[in-house]
């Protein structure tokens, strides 16, 4: 996903995808390798935007 630049990331996997802590180290690691920070939701969650 951060490769190929994607917006959001949709996942029901909470225990290693969205997950608060999870979420901090990806987007910690993709602006040390210079890029942008992924948003992780779930379904439900871009269902209600």
């Amino acid at each position: 996903a951060t490769i190929i630049n994607v917006d959001v990331l949709v996942s029901w996997n909470f225990k290693h995808i969205v997950n608060f802590n999870r979420i901090r180290q990806f987007n910690s690691i993709n602006i040390l390798e210079g890029y942008k920070e992924l948003e992780i939701r779930t379904p439900q969650e871009v269902l209600d935007e």
